[in-house]
C-alpha cells in the first residue's frame, strides 16, 4: 500500500503518481427547493442540515477526484470500510461569521487545515492540498451564505471530515478515502443561558487521552469513550467533564481550560492553561486566547495545572476564575469544580474580567467589526 505525500506540483507520489486534490476541478449542482431556514433562537447546536454539502473521493489508483457542492443527501458507504471497523475518522471544527459589510468570514482557517492534515497524517489517511480544501470550505459557506445568523453570537458551523473507504477487512490503513464538508447554523452551544457559568465534575478514572495517545488529533475516535462519563456528570448535576489525569488538568468535555490567578504581591493576573503534551487538543480559539492576552502584556503561559493547585489556590483567594474555550463555545465561564472523593464542589468566584474581554475581542475580530493580524478572512466569491 502506497504511503502518498504532495510534491507540490499537483500530485501525491507514492508507487505511483495522482493527481492531488484540485478546487479548480469543482463542480456545482444546487438543489431544485430551498429549505426554510430556521429563526435564530430555535436553533439547537448541531441539529440543522442546509442545502448543500461538498464531496470528493480518494482512490489510490486515480488520486483525488473533482470536487462537488451539491445537495444535501445520506453517503453510500461499503459496510467493510475501514471508517465502521477500524474508526478512520477525522474532522474539524471550524465557523463562518456575517460581518457588519454583509460578507461571510472565516477565523484563522488556515490552522484548522494544517490541523486536519495533521489528522490525517496521524490516521495514515491520504494527504491533500490544504489551500485547495480551504478554497473549497470557502466556495460552500458563499453557496450557504442564507444560513448564516445575523445576530450576535451566532454562526454558521462548518465541518469538515474525512473517512477511510478502504472495502476490506484486516487491520491497515486505508488507501481509499472520502472527504465530505457539512455546514449548520450554529447558536450557543449550551442550553443555559449564555451568561451563565457552567459546571465540571472532575474525573480521573475514566481518561480521554493518554501519552502518546492521539488526543493531540481531531479523531473521532477520541469522543465516543467520554460519552459515557459525560452521562454520569449530567445526572450528578454537572454540565461537562473535567478530565484529569492524575492530578493533572488537561481538557474540558472538548473545550481546553484557561486559569485566571491573582498575584501574591500586587494586583496583577497571570493566565495559565494546561501545556501541549500531546494529551491536549491544540484548539485554535485557545492558540489565539493565548496571543491576544500575551500581545496585550498580560502574563498568559502554558504549563502543567493540577487539582491540588487549584484547591491551594482557592483556599489562598487567589483563584479568580477557570474559564474554557473552543470553536463551538467561544468562551465559557465555569462557576464550580465537583472534586473526586467526596470533597464537595470547589466554588469559583468569577467571571473576572480576563473572559469577558477574551470573548468580546474574539467576536469583534471573527465578525469583522476589527482588523486584526489578517485573523479573519472573507469567503464571498466577489
Amino acid at each position: 500500500m502506497a504511503a502518498w505525500k504532495s510534491v507540490g506540483n499537483g500530485t501525491l507520489e507514492g508507487i505511483s503518481s495522482v493527481p492531488d486534490l484540485d478546487a479548480s476541478k469543482l463542480t456545482i449542482t444546487l438543489a431544485n427547493s430551498l429549505k426554510p431556514v430556521p429563526a435564530p433562537e430555535q436553533l439547537v447546536f448541531g441539529s440543522v442540515t442546509t442545502d448543500h454539502m461538498l464531496v470528493v473521493s480518494f482512490d489510490p489508483s486515480t488520486g483525488w477526484s473533482a470536487p462537488e457542492i451539491k445537495p444535501y443527501a445520506p453517503l453510500s458507504l461499503d459496510p467493510m470500510s475501514s471508517c465502521f471497523q477500524y474508526c478512520t475518522n477525522i474532522f474539524e471544527g471550524m465557523k463562518a461569521y456575517i460581518g457588519p459589510d454583509g460578507k461571510a468570514r472565516l477565523f484563522r482557517p488556515e490552522k484548522n487545515m494544517a490541523r486536519l492534515a495533521r489528522s490525517a497524517e496521524r490516521c495514515a489517511l491520504p494527504p491533500f492540498n490544504q489551500d485547495a480544501v480551504l478554497t473549497l470550505i470557502k466556495r460552500l459557506v458563499s453557496v450557504e451564505k442564507r444560513w448564516i445568523p445575523a445576530l450576535e453570537g451566532y454562526s454558521l458551523y462548518i465541518r469538515p471530515t474525512i473517512i477511510g473507504t478502504r472495502a476490506a477487512l484486516g487491520v491497515a490503513a486505508s488507501d481509499h478515502a472520502l472527504l465530505y464538508i457539512i455546514v449548520t447554523p450554529a447558536g450557543s452551544f449550551f442550553k443555559q443561558a449564555p451568561a451563565k457559568p457552567i459546571s465540571l465534575l472532575a474525573v480521573s478514572n475514566s481518561v480521554r487521552a493518554w501519552p502518546g495517545g492521539t488526543g493531540g488529533h481531531k479523531l473521532g475516535l477520541n469522543y465516543a469513550p467520554g460519552f459515557l462519563p459525560q452521562r454520569v456528570a449530567v445526572k450528578q448535576g454537572y454540565d461537562q467533564i473535567l478530565w484529569i489525569l492524575g492530578d493533572v488538568v488537561t481538557e474540558a468535555g472538548v473545550m481546553n481550560v484557561f486559569v485566571a490567578i491573582k498575584r501574591e504581591e500586587g494586583d496583577g493576573v497571570d493566565v495559565v492553561t494546561p501545556e501541549l503534551d500531546g494529551t491536549i487538543l491544540p484548539g485554535v480559539t485557545r492558540m489565539s486566547v493565548l496571543e491576544l492576552l500575551q500581545k496585550e502584556g498580560t502574563s498568559a503561559v502554558e504549563r502543567k495545572v493540577t487539582i491540588t493547585e487549584l484547591k491551594a489556590l482557592s483556599a489562598q483567594g487567589r483563584l479568580l476564575e477557570v474559564f474554557l474555550v473552543g470553536t463551538a463555545v467561544l468562551v465559557a465561564s465555569v462557576g464550580r469544580i465537583g472534586l473526586e472523593g467526596g470533597e464537595g464542589d470547589l466554588v469559583l468566584p468569577g467571571p473576572s474580567p480576563v473572559a469577558a474581554a477574551m470573548k468580546k475581542r474574539l467576536l469583534d475580530i471573527q465578525q469583522g467589526r476589527e482588523e486584526y493580524e489578517n485573523w479573519s478572512v472573507v469567503c464571498d466569491d466577489d
